[in-house]
């Protein structure tokens, strides 16, 4: 746990697959903290203050001061207190670096994408195509899984956070699109990740409740469609 002069506070909201990757984080390292629940629709002075670029969720609170960006802060939580927990980065220079590509490549090739099919201003086409780029994403995933059990070897670190983060609304996209991400038949490697994952004692800890996340899914997936795409 956190000790003296470490205290976290943890401003997001219940839904965001964003701020469950620093809470993954923050789990996984055995790290304490203070939740704060953010109302998207008022902005609270709190967030407008402590990330006035994008006023967005999630912001970590560490020894004073103000940190945004999901991967950002998971970095920082690993460099920070590097003797918390199991460490989420290799030690290696270049594994590291292979690390941080893969984070790279989901934040571009998966989640944005992904994230598009809720906007209401894209059109179908758009959408069509976002979802092509999403299909062609997991297939390179699939092969980075080659052989290991996390994206990390042995144990999870800032990949398997990176699309972790964002497994219930997957499942729920899931749903919602009729279209199966993480197959068992097409990508077997993404589809058993993903249930080893789910079952890992931090992931029952930060991840939502797919119920509440699915029917939180079918509400912005209308008029108020790109509310998903607010928290990054």
């Amino acid at each position: 746990m956190a000790g003296a002069g470490e205290e976290m506070k943890l401003l997001s909201t219940w839904f965001s697959p964003f701020g469950s990757r620093v809470k993954l984080a923050l789990h996984l390292k055995g790290l304490s903290y203070e939740y704060v629940e953010e109302n998207l629709q008022s902005k609270s002075q709190l967030l407008l203050e402590s990330n006035p670029v994008h006023k967005k969720v999630p912001v970590l609170f560490h020894r004073g001061k103000a940190l945004c960006e999901s991967m950002v802060i998971v970095n920082y939580i690993e460099e920070a207190i590097p003797d918390a927990g199991p460490s989420l980065l290799p030690s290696d220079p270049y594994e590291r670096a292979i690390s941080r590509f893969w984070v790279s490549f989901i934040e571009n090739k998966f989640v944005g994408p992904w994230c598009q099919l809720f906007e209401g201003a894209k059109t179908r086409a758009e959408k069509a195509e976002g979802l092509k780029q999403i299909l062609a994403a997991r297939m390179a995933m699939e092969g980075a899984l080659e052989g290991k059990p996390f994206f990390g070897g042995d144990s999870v670190g800032c990949v398997d956070i990176a699309l972790g983060g964002l497994l219930v609304w997957v499942r729920a996209s899931e749903v919602l699109f009729g279209v199966k991400f993480f197959d068992a038949a097409t990508t077997p490697l993404l589809s058993a990740w993903a249930e080893r994952f789910a079952a890992l004692d931090a992931a029952r800890a930060a991840l939502p409740d797919f119920g509440r996340v699915l029917q939180y899914a079918m509400m912005v997936r209308g008029p108020a469609a790109g509310a998903v795409a607010v928290n990054n």
